[in-house]
């Protein structure tokens, strides 16, 4: 019988492995007409969640400090949960689930300003000029990655694999760049699920992008059913 912690990291890959099909299925295109939902969008909801929390806690009789963490709590959402019941109804590639998508990778992306911010609230000094260079090195080392994968690496590495006509060898090869991608943001601060969903953006820009879709979607579902038992 699994254990807690083997089951946990079952439903993390189950979550892995969602967000690199959502990732697949999208385009570098379309992820660019998305930067409206993603950047105005998600600044909006993350501060008046902020905000309205704030209000509300406030005059629950919680002081000011406390009551702006727990809007930061409140304004971050499960990628997983979400993206799973719009892909129940077949709504992830609507209008209303992309922007809920470009909402949620804003989120994944936010976690590392808000993490700075929150020591500030129990009144620890901090360096702004320290906070800010960490941000802009890592969200620029994640963009770097990005361009340079889609551009050499993957093809490369497909290339390769594809001469080899081992199925078993592409499988292999489409897992461990999902889970090396998102072990890598997941490294720098940034989560599991926003790396995979970016090697997912990656892969769909190659000719390989089907069936690596088609190899993934079986992991996928059996993972996922871990993800929902751990609830």
């Amino acid at each position: 019988m699994l254990n807690g912690g083997q089951n946990e990291l079952n439903a993390d890959l189950g979550v892995i492995f969602l967000l690199f099909t959502i990732g697949v299925d999208l385009s570098l295109k379309e992820l660019w007409k998305m930067k409206k939902a993603l950047f105005l969008g998600g600044t909006l909801q993350i501060l008046l969640t902020i905000f309205l929390t704030l209000i509300i806690c406030s005059s629950l009789g919680f002081n000011s400090t406390t009551s702006v963490f727990f809007g930061f709590l409140i304004s971050l959402s499960s990628t997983a949960i979400v993206l799973k019941v719009l892909q129940d109804r077949n709504e992830v590639y609507t209008q209303h689930g992309k922007t809920s998508l470009a909402i949620l990778i804003f989120q994944d992306l936010a976690i590392v300003p808000l993490i700075l911010i929150t020591p500030l609230l129990a009144g620890d000094s901090l360096s702004f000029e320290g906070s800010l260079s960490t941000v802009f090195l890592k969200g620029s080392l994640v963009i770097l990655v990005f361009i340079l994968s889609a551009k050499f690496l993957i093809p490369y590495i497909f290339y390769h694999v594809g001469r080899t006509g081992n199925k078993e060898l592409f499988l292999v090869s489409v897992v461990f760049i999902c889970l090396s991608t998102a072990l890598f943001t997941s490294s720098i601060g940034l989560s599991l699920a926003l790396g995979a969903f970016l090697a997912g953006i990656v892969i769909s820009g190659s000719q390989y992008s089907q069936q690596a879709m088609g190899n993934i979607i079986p992991l996928r579902d059996m993972f996922m059913s871990f993800f929902f038992l751990c609830l």
